[in-house]
């Protein structure tokens, strides 16, 4: 189950890009990155107008659901606390599938 962000030192506002679902991070310059070691790390009294702001840019329709999660800053780079969020910040689920998964089936076939 989803568990919003706790109180604490460091937060990361992620979000999903609207036009492809790809997993994104508030990055310090108002934009939108892939990599969670290019996201602005918040503290809780920057965190209100962070999570504003991506409510106006899903409201643009750029994100659509943004959210702050808890991280753990190692080596100055954030680190999500919660599996579900270090799979995300991966770029992608935990099994093989499509093209790939085709390929592995097809090649175990023969």
């Amino acid at each position: 189950m989803f568990k919003a962000a706790t109180s604490g030192p460091a937060k990361v506002v992620t979000a999903n890009r609207l036009d492809n679902g790809l997993v994104v991070f508030l990055d310090p310059q108002g934009g939108w990155t892939l990599d969670i070691a290019e996201a602005r790390i918040l503290d809780d009294d920057e965190i209100d107008a962070a999570l504003a702001y991506g409510k106006e840019q899903d409201d643009a329709r750029i994100i659509v659901d943004s959210y702050a999660i808890d991280v753990q800053v190692t080596d100055g780079l954030a680190v999500p606390v919660r599996l579900r969020e270090k799979i995300r910040a991966e770029r992608g689920p935990t099994i093989v599938y499509g093209e790939a998964e085709r390929t592995k089936l097809t090649a175990a076939a023969d």
